[in-house]
């Protein structure tokens, strides 16, 4: 019997495996969303997607962030059909019909209220532990910001004013209780969180609930915002995607997404940027635009188009058909490449 043969049958945990036949390592699973610049915020590629483990999405009010989850979560339950969505709310702002625009059927969402942290652990706990591996359960909680701690509602029935210091304690017990099951039972959970505004000479977006959640997440995005215009009527708004932490993408990557007032999420949105920076859209004119072969310089598109008709399948199909293209977006925004796009020229400041 080899060393590692006899590590392993000593082990007493069923769980124990050979790294490179790990199914924690090997089997992961990513699902990728209908917007493939989400897609590249989660993961570094248009072909990737939300992986198990934590994300965190954090922002002001009206950021999105729901939605953003919401649109996930629809991935994942239209590829798993059987799968089902397990929803913490404490926000009380999400209607059915909110769940029903990114496509998630709502008689596959188990709604669970909740008032503070401490409900939140103990049910959450309970239903991960009752969980196999082979169920498909996506976790989405509907605030993490909005969660009071269980002392703190106690002190507020009995009229105590004092400062609570349980809060950031609870949060970040129930961060390390759950993390684990993540990666074991291959869960992918979905936390809206808030930030606030850090006092100093550079002010900066903080998120909330301590330290625990920069432990635990393997993504944390910080979503920005600015009005996309139609003259002086207001038509949408351009989001960026501030990338904070990541298990694949480059900390600091900046992702543009669009969201309309008639359309919902634009799912091209992003992409001219990223085609313009890597040779791939080209401007024959000013405010016109064309997709090109960088290598032969042949024009791709049927014509010129205006920005409003870029953000089509009929556009983009020829410039995903092209493997450099999505090699070069890898390099850009995966770990371990040089960065191939000045984050900074790629979107303004949100």
């Amino acid at each position: 019997m080899s060393i590692m043969d006899k590590l392993k049958s000593n082990s007493k945990l069923k769980a124990t495996e050979i790294l490179s036949e790990s199914k924690f390592f090997n089997e992961k699973d990513m699902v990728p969303t209908s917007v493939p610049m989400v897609n590249v915020a989660l993961s570094g590629s248009t072909e990737g997607g939300l992986a198990p483990g934590l994300t965190v999405l954090a922002g002001p009010s009206k950021h999105f962030k729901t939605s953003f989850a919401l649109l996930m979560a629809g991935a994942y339950m239209k590829k798993y059909p059987d799968a089902v969505m397990l929803f913490y709310d404490s926000e009380f702002g999400s209607p059915q019909s909110y769940f029903e625009q990114f496509d998630v059927d709502t008689s596959r969402v188990l709604h669970t209220p909740i008032t503070n942290v401490e409900e939140l652990k103990f049910d959450l706990i309970a239903q991960l532990e009752g969980l196999d591996r082979k169920d498909k359960v996506i976790v989405v909680i509907d605030s993490i910001g909005n969660l009071a701690s269980k002392k703190e509602m106690e002190d507020a029935i009995n009229e105590k004013s004092v400062a609570d210091m349980s809060r950031a304690k609870a949060l970040k017990g129930l961060f390390r209780m759950f993390t684990p099951y993540l990666a074991m039972k291959d869960i992918p959970l979905l936390a809206v969180n808030h930030t606030y505004q850090e006092i100093g000479l550079f002010p900066k977006a903080i998120v909330s609930g301590g330290t625990g959640i920069y432990y635990s997440a393997d993504n944390i995005w910080i979503i920005g915002r600015r009005q996309n215009k139609k003259g002086t009527e207001v038509t949408g708004y351009d989001f960026v995607i501030n990338v904070e932490k990541s298990r694949y993408v480059k900390e600091k990557s900046k992702i543009p997404v669009t969201v309309s007032w008639e359309g919902g999420v634009e799912a091209y949105s992003g992409l001219l940027e990223v085609g313009l920076a890597g040779g791939y859209v080209q401007k024959p004119s000013n405010g016109w635009y064309e997709t090109v072969d960088p290598a032969t310089g042949e024009v791709l598109s049927d014509g010129k188009k205006r920005e409003s008709e870029t953000l089509t399948e009929e556009f983009w199909t020829p410039v995903f058909e092209n493997t450099d293209f999505k090699d070069f977006i890898k390099k850009s925004y995966t770990i371990g490449h040089r960065t191939e796009i000045d984050m900074d020229a790629l979107v303004d400041e949100a």
